[in-house]
């Protein structure tokens, strides 16, 4: 049996969901452009370096689902996956998920990006398992706060773990587990799987991948 994992943003996608959910909602005029666009690329900014505080962005990224009623973020989000996400999805990237599934691998989406953002993006990709950042919500609505660990960094590692223990599984369970990642940020469990794979990597990602021969590819 083997584990496949997937980051989502810069992997899969042919760029960021996360940063390009607030450019939607800043060009639907949902969230005032003059006091959101420059805090959005300055935190896209920040993950690409390696530097951002994960709790200040999510506390940014989510207090605006919690102004809106869930029906509303899901019309929105339908128009989000046409105009923003569909042209993100590039063929090598649904072919190394189809060719993945096929073979009866284990496969999983996961990624810093919250759930509500990632979870039809998951279904696009015919994936069921996917490892997102928790959004709070009650009665049905979101209440602007995280739930759980963010699914960060050091953080992938622990919902990964939670993740397979809900199964009775843990990654020594797989005769192989492979990652496929673009990102800095991905470097902690990266270094855990059996097959790391550096996709479409950023600088310190290739640098460390070429220096440990790993495999790298380009799904883009």
């Amino acid at each position: 049996m083997k584990l496949a994992l997937f980051d989502l943003d810069n992997t899969l996608l042919n760029g960021d969901s996360d940063f390009e959910w607030s450019q939607f909602l800043i060009r639907a005029g949902v969230l005032d452009r003059e006091l959101f666009e420059s805090k959005n690329i300055a935190f896209y900014e920040q993950y690409k370096a390696g530097t951002l505080d994960i709790h200040e962005f999510l506390d940014f990224q989510l207090k605006p689902l919690s102004r809106h009623s869930r029906k509303m973020l899901d019309e929105w989000h339908r128009e989000f996956m046409k105009e923003s996400i569909m042209p993100m999805i590039t063929q090598p990237a649904r072919d190394l998920v189809k060719k993945h599934l096929e073979a009866s691998d284990i496969c999983a989406i996961i990624t810093a990006t919250n759930s509500f953002v990632t979870s039809p993006i998951a279904r696009e990709f015919g994936v069921s398992n996917l490892i997102a950042t928790e959004p709070e919500h009650r009665d049905g609505e979101f209440t602007g706060r995280i739930s759980g660990t963010p699914c960060f960094r050091e953080g992938k590692i622990t919902r990964l773990n939670d993740w397979l223990g809900l199964h009775g599984w843990a990654l020594e369970s797989f005769e192989d587990t492979v990652f496929y990642s673009d990102s800095l940020n991905d470097l902690p469990l990266l270094c855990k799987v059996k097959s790391p794979v550096a996709a479409n990597p950023d600088a310190t990602l290739r640098a460390h991948a070429e220096r440990h021969g790993w495999r790298i590819i380009n799904l883009h």
